[in-house]
């Protein structure tokens, strides 16, 4: 039972995720009940951490992560933080035993857009998996619910799924990544020659990391599936999008899907749930 205090940080992360993401918002809507507390935490500390680095311009960026790192392991080590995002976060942390492995990937791929305005092959899948991956690992073991065998059959899938998210972010962000922060993610692509070779093998990588998640995806328990399919679905419309448009279109919009295409996919959902078609 939570206490007063604990509903409160709850509810924190639960309005940062509403503010920030209305797409991940309506899936995590879709999870069992259950989910929905465990994820909105998870959401706001990564939501937090990368809002230190992409927009916290006048402050000292560096050192407001580096407080936020330590006062996260804090939380962690204390069991409580009276910043509510992190108490939060602790407290689904220490109930799904998430790795302490998972946290430090997720922060050093944070501390990395500090300083790296380009990334090559290393670095690129460094950050692929500290920023997006480790998240998706975040929320699995929250639909695990300690059964480690489903873990371990389904990690390498919920890794795909988290890619797939952060290379589209990547390509739907390119404009505004570059022109505002001076970063390129895609390793050896340059922003001003970016064309249709480029694009065309970028897509090809995300495809192909679509349909691993899809497949973990479809071995979820009940009380996940719904939920992460929707995103699923919301990430693959939004990809969609991007591959039909050229390369000159990515580099001067941010692509978007209107809202009512997502509440769309919402109500596509419920129906192929409800007649078990997912």
């Amino acid at each position: 039972m939570f206490s007063l205090f604990e509903k409160t940080t709850f509810a924190c992360s639960k309005l940062i995720t509403k503010y920030y993401s209305t797409s991940f918002t309506l899936g995590i809507q879709t999870l069992s009940r259950k989910f929905h507390d465990p994820i909105y935490g998870i959401y706001g500390f990564v939501r937090y951490a990368d809002e230190i680095v992409d927009t916290f311009h006048d402050f000292d960026k560096k050192t407001l992560l580096d407080r936020y790192r330590h006062e996260t392991y804090l939380a962690i080590e204390e069991g409580i933080s009276l910043n509510p995002v992190l108490h939060s976060f602790q407290k689904v942390v220490k109930q799904f035993k998430i790795e302490q492995e998972l946290i430090d990937a997720f922060l050093d791929s944070m501390e990395m857009d500090l300083s790296n305005t380009a990334y090559d092959n290393k670095n690129y899948n460094k950050y692929i998996y500290g920023s997006a991956e480790v998240v998706g690992l975040m929320c699995l073991r929250v639909f695990c619910e300690g059964d480690e065998p489903m873990y371990e059959k389904l990690k390498d899938h919920a890794r795909s799924l988290g890619a797939a998210f952060q290379k589209v972010n990547f390509l739907r962000d390119m404009q505004s990544d570059f022109m505002e922060r001076g970063r390129v993610y895609f390793p050896n692509v340059d922003f001003s020659e970016f064309g249709v070779s480029a694009k065309t093998q970028i897509e090809q990588d995300i495809q192909k990391d679509f349909d691993d998640a899809y497949i973990g995806i479809m071995a979820l328990p009940s009380g996940a599936r719904k939920g992460v399919y929707l995103a699923y679905c919301y990430y693959l419309k939004l990809f969609g999008r991007i591959r039909s448009l050229s390369a000159a279109r990515i580099q001067q919009e941010r692509i978007r899907v209107p809202g009512t295409i997502k509440l769309a996919l919402l109500a596509k959902t419920w129906v192929q749930s409800g007649f078990n078609v997912i």
